[in-house]
């Protein structure tokens, strides 16, 4: 496997190399006048995920054309107008997927107005297919889990759909300080859908939330999943995506409060004709917070297609940081392909680490040789190569049930490997 990395290195004030300085690394410097950009060049281009426009307003994203940084490994055609190409006043219409919640003690769930002032509280649309799902939801779920409480068993969220209109769709979740919940989220069913979700998590609080995407054959989905922490919360974001047609989903996680940590895993595997998309973004803009990411990807078939980008944003006003993002693509026959962009942006040398790494390749030479030394026949080894691959995410979901889940399905998207 070809592979990429990064890390921050410390210089003396007597090393005069171009970007550094006494503190580390200087990714965001002054540049000479004539090399500025301009603002409105920079949203343009995305030259900053700081700079990235973020608003209410459906206007204030202009119509997608395909060359912006932020879509340009997205198929446009392939949206099905969740990117609303005509303008404001077509905005989606749909029946949104039915929500249903299991009941545990110290959980509640409502179905609100847009009104509701706590809706918008974490996230702000920073994209135009989730400005627009903003714009068009009438109706939300709130699913609120109270101060102080430990839930036993994982609060199940199930998201059906049933329709291939295009729809938008708003869930918001609150835990409460210094409570402790599994929250699963099942998406599933035949949907043309933008949605957005927001994640608030208090002071003290310890969330482990894992969002599977097992759609139908011919679902679009385009999300944004942004997660607020509070001062000395734990938060595992776990994504599982082997559904649906065109899946392209936003992770984000903000830091509200000093001390908080974040894990942020997810596991992908395309088949034939399928696109998987997964841009994640980690704010780091509190002091003394940790955050650690881990994504893998399996693709086989001819056309099949996965894009990660990984954006960790280390901002000049922070201290104590600890960061690693890492993204990992195994590709297992021809015609597919994986695009893997990680990206660590550091406006201050005062952090404890970070780096980035990335690879995209085929099966490792050696580890087949290994296993095939020992009599094992090649595919049958190459079927354990990928199960192990697989595996490191599956674990890292800590929720037995689901993780049984998820190892079945991905037996069964590798059982023709050792045929």
């Amino acid at each position: 496997m070809a592979n990429t990395d990064a890390t921050t290195l410390g210089q003396g004030p007597d090393l005069l190399i171009p970007g550094m300085g006494e503190e580390g690394e200087k990714l965001v410097n002054k540049q000479p006048e004539s090399q500025v950009v301009q603002a409105d060049e920079k949203q343009k281009y995305g030259t900053s995920r700081a700079d990235r426009e973020t608003s209410y307003r459906l206007a204030d994203f202009p119509v997608l054309t395909g060359e912006e940084e932020d879509w340009r490994f997205t198929p446009l055609h392939r949206l099905a107008g969740l990117d609303l190409p005509t303008g404001d006043d077509n905005l989606l219409t749909g029946i949104a997927p039915a929500v249903t919640v299991s009941e545990h003690d110290g959980v509640s769930v409502e179905t609100v107005p847009r009104t509701d002032q706590r809706l918008g509280s974490v996230m702000i649309p920073d994209d135009r297919t989730s400005a627009g799902a903003w714009n068009s939801f009438q109706e939300a779920t709130v699913i609120t889990v109270a101060d102080n409480v430990e839930i036993d068993e994982p609060v199940k969220i199930a998201v059906e759909a049933n329709s291939t209109d295009a729809a938008a769709q708003h869930i918001y979740v609150a835990v409460g300080a210094n409570s402790k919940a599994n929250l699963v989220i099942n998406q599933t069913g035949n949907a043309v859908l933008s949605q957005n979700m927001e994640i608030a998590v208090g002071e003290g609080a310890n969330v482990n939330l894992t969002s599977i995407q097992a759609w139908d054959d011919e679902t679009v989905h385009v999300g944004s999943q942004q997660a607020s922490l509070g001062k000395d919360s734990t938060f595992k974001h776990v994504v599982i995506t082997y559904g649906g047609s065109l899946v392209r989903l936003t992770p984000i996680t903000r830091f509200a409060g000093e001390g908080a940590t974040t894990n942020m895993y997810g596991l992908y595997f395309a088949d034939a004709g399928q696109h998987f998309e997964h841009r994640i973004f980690i704010d780091h803009s509190t002091d003394n917070c940790t955050s650690d990411a881990l994504y893998k990807g399996a693709l086989q078939g001819q056309g099949a297609r996965t894009v990660w980008v990984g954006d960790v944003l280390i901002r000049g006003n922070t201290q104590g940081t600890d960061s690693f993002e890492k993204n990992e693509n195994l590709l297992l026959t021809e015609g597919a392909q994986a695009d893997s962009i990680p990206n660590l942006e550091i406006e201050t040398g005062i952090i404890d680490s970070g780096g980035h790494a990335s690879s995209v390749g085929r099966f490792d030479e050696h580890q087949l040789f290994y296993l095939m030394a020992r009599g094992i026949p090649e595919p049958l080894a190459r079927k354990l190569i990928v199960r192990g691959f697989l595996n490191e995410i599956i674990q890292k979901i800590g929720i037995e049930d689901v993780e049984q889940t998820v190892t079945d399905v991905m037996e069964e998207e590798i059982a023709g490997l050792e045929l």
